[in-house]
């Protein structure tokens, strides 16, 4: 047994020390820590509008809009842009109103599956330097080019939330995050969910997460959310 627990600490050291003595790699991490924190706090100065799309099997659902700004806690604060839905009858007697339930306990299966798709992406976006600096410490992050995009450069984390997963972060110097995407799982890997994203800059402010698109790939369920219309507090 304590040979065992003595191999588990050299393995740690070793990890520890090859992550170290790879100098780009430690730049890089540098750069995107710094970026993830410098545009967190930017982005509390500013509230925006959220469109979000819910899509099941290719087939639009529900859409809804947000105005939204970020709270003390760093985590999104969200009003609702949409009047109030109105109550629609789906037809009258004992036939309508079973077909009436039916629809609807399809309506909460979906919206609590998608609800629980958008809680996982949130811890992973936007990255947290914390997070980034322990998988640093942990051996977990590799960097390599984009060879058709000169200037920019990818970090690849694994098992940066949950074990098995994955998380890509495309990067151009000198401007921060381009585009990201993630795979990972609900409560079991084969509840897959991944997604991605797209970073613009808000002109003469920060990067913004412009576009992502979460696919709930067992259910067929496909949540894209657009994020325009940035104002400074």
């Amino acid at each position: 047994m304590k040979r065992v627990l003595v191999l588990i600490g050299l393995l740690v050291i070793f990890t520890s020390v090859t992550a170290a003595q790879n100098p780009e790699l430690q730049q890089k991490v540098a750069e995107i820590k710094e970026t993830a924190a410098n545009n967190k706090k930017a982005l509390a100065q500013y509230t925006w509008v959220e469109q979000v799309t819910i899509s099941l099997k290719g087939e639009q659902k529900k859409q809804e809009h947000f105005q939204v700004r970020l709270g003390p806690d760093g985590r999104p604060q969200k009003t609702s842009l949409d009047p109030p839905s109105s109550a629609e009858s789906s037809g009258s007697g004992r036939h309508g109103r079973l077909k009436e339930h039916v629809v609807e306990k399809k309506k909460e299966e979906y919206k609590e599956y998608a609800d629980q798709m958008k809680s996982l992406i949130q811890q992973y976006v936007p990255p947290q330097k914390n997070l980034i600096e322990q998988a640093y410490q942990q051996g977990k992050i590799t960097v390599g080019t984009e060879a058709d995009a000169p200037g920019q450069y990818r970090l690849v984390i694994s098992n940066y939330i949950k074990k098995g997963d994955n998380m890509t972060l495309v990067i151009a110097k000198g401007q921060g995050l381009v585009s990201m995407s993630i795979a990972s799982y609900l409560d079991d890997p084969k509840d897959a969910v991944k997604a991605s994203g797209q970073f613009s800059a808000i002109p003469g402010g920060p990067n913004h997460l412009s576009q992502q698109t979460i696919d709930g790939v067992s259910k067929q369920l496909t949540i894209v959310v657009q994020n325009s219309n940035y104002q400074h507090l």
